[in-house]
């Protein structure tokens, strides 16, 4: 990481050198990992921390207080190995990731392994966790799925009273209105610290429109 990627960084959340260095630790074994496997579009490798470890730090820059995570489709491990690895800044909290993909959830166990983030593994599809996790009061999603099919998957946990933070881009107002026809739901829009074309939905008081 440059001394500007670090300066950045603690723009977003103020961090120890150990956690740089855990970050660093888990974008190296990113590097590795996807020369073999598809873990975020190619075209993006080179922008790691800018694209990918900056863009997912701002959910801690919005919400550092411990919480019970849950990250949807956790992939190549953007936002929830972050959130994980900064969550052992402050006393509590821990990620749930969930991905069904077997090769990209080994990746995701040997960056939790590597890094000591806080953070634990599911080998299953959404639908699936639905019915094996309870109790997470926070959910991320990050280049899943539009935002009407991000609130189906998220559903069973933000109609419990869990938020919801999701990465949108520039056409994410589109995507609210979709949204809408189906859904009745309390929104923040964040503005994008890292990209100007994109923002974070801040979404909760889920409630399905007719149901």
């Amino acid at each position: 990481m440059s001394a500007n990627e670090i300066e950045r960084l603690t723009e977003l959340a103020v961090v120890s050198r150990e956690t740089v260095d855990r970050l660093e630790r888990f974008v190296a074994l990113f590097r590795k990992w996807s020369g073999a496997i598809n873990l975020v579009a190619p075209s993006t490798l080179a922008q790691v921390w800018e694209r990918h470890v900056l863009d997912s730090a701002q959910l801690y820059a919005l919400d550092p207080k411990p919480q019970n995570w849950l990250d949807l489709g956790s992939g190549g491990g953007f936002p929830g190995i972050v959130m994980a690895i900064l969550l052992l800044e402050s006393e509590g909290g821990f990620v749930d990731l969930v991905e069904s993909n077997r090769k990209k959830a080994a990746f995701l166990q040997r960056a939790i392994a590597e890094t000591g983030a806080r953070g634990r593994v599911h080998a299953l599809r959404i639908e699936d966790a639905a019915r094996q996790l309870k109790g997470q009061t926070a959910i991320s999603a990050r280049a899943l799925a539009d935002l009407n099919g991000l609130l189906d998957y998220a559903a069973p946990w933000m109609r419990a009273g869990a938020t919801g933070y999701f990465h949108k881009g520039r056409d994410y107002r589109r995507e609210i209105d979709e949204a809408r026809r189906s859904w009745s739901f309390d929104l923040l829009e964040h503005q994008s610290m890292v990209d100007a074309d994109s923002v974070i939905l801040q979404i909760y008081n889920l409630q399905k429109r007719g149901g």
